[in-house]
């Protein structure tokens, strides 16, 4: 095994460092770096032999077998030297890295090399207005870069007190990460941030020349070492739809349904996110919800 090898172990460092913010080809490496230290040799029909393992995961010539591709072409991927590779050769590593949708989709969007600014996603009357009727259903809106531009009255309440930025910063990526009231109201904490991680990358990949962006994901590695420690796993997430647990500060503990859905900047580009709860009616967070909108002054 070579020294370069055994310095690929090390992906915690990498992660930050080298996250490539701004060139996706650097991006790239550290993704298909990440990736590979996440799969067990003998899972994919790898046998360790008879020395020891000094990398985590697979090696690199281990990942260019297993994808059909030459170890030197592999090793320019990860070091960023070879750019735009075909999609035969994407879907090859998918497969050997066993990735899914979502990872498959931020694999390609590295791969593609685009620039320009990132959309300006803007919340319209009409969209405040949406909001707004759904008074029963606590809803807010983010960017890609995790801002909640946008909200009604009970998603003010159940995340935290929007309304009020003095009471919690209105960038989801840095409540969660650098304020502790974050962990009281997401009692599953790290299943939060590690959506918010995994947005932000998928964000960071698909517009590289976001200074913003940029500015706060490097801000957020510099000041939390919960954040440095799960981007370096190259967690990647897609907004989809669920059940998580909220502690709201009146009715307490409540676990609710959620949808998101999408309002595109333009075509193609990702927009603003909607986010919905909602609980099954008859249930006891479902009366909560009710009793909280009754007492709301804001009504």
């Amino acid at each position: 095994m070579n020294g370069a090898d055994h310095i690929d172990g090390i992906d915690g460092i990498d992660g930050i460092d080298g996250i490539g913010i701004g060139d996706n080809g650097r991006a790239l490496g550290g993704f298909l770096r990440a990736r590979r230290g996440r799969v067990a040799p003998e899972h994919v029909g790898l046998t360790g032999g008879g020395r020891r393992r000094r990398v985590r995961g697979l090696r690199r010539e281990e990942l260019a077998q297993l994808a059909g591709i030459s170890v030197d072409y592999y090793v320019r991927l990860e070091q960023g030297r070879a750019t735009q590779p075909s999609p035969e050769v994407l879907d090859a590593l998918a497969t050997a890295l066993g990735l899914d949708a979502a990872e498959r989709g931020h694999l390609t969007t590295l791969a593609c090399a685009r620039r320009g600014p990132a959309p300006r996603a803007r919340v319209s009357p009409l969209l405040q207005r949406l909001l707004d009727a759904m008074a029963h259903f606590p809803a807010f809106a983010t960017d890609h870069r995790l801002d909640v531009v946008a909200w009604n009255d009970l998603g003010d309440d159940l995340m935290g007190g929007l309304s009020d930025p003095a009471r919690r910063d209105r960038n989801q990526a840095r409540y969660l990460f650098l304020d502790p009231a974050s962990r009281v109201v997401f009692p599953e904490w790290e299943d939060r941030a590690m959506e918010a991680v995994g947005q932000l990358r998928v964000a960071a990949g698909r517009y590289p020349d976001d200074a913003e962006l940029s500015a706060l994901i490097t801000d957020l590695s510099a000041r939390s070492d919960d954040f440095r420690r799960i981007w370096a796993t190259g967690e990647v997430v897609m907004c989809a739809a669920g059940r998580k647990r909220v502690r709201h500060p009146t009715a307490g503990l409540l676990t609710l349904d959620y949808e998101t859905l999408h309002v595109p900047a333009a075509p193609g580009e990702t927009g603003l996110v909607v986010h919905v709860f909602s609980a099954e009616e008859g249930t006891r967070e479902a009366a909560a919800l009710a009793a909280t909108l009754l007492r709301s002054p804001r009504r």
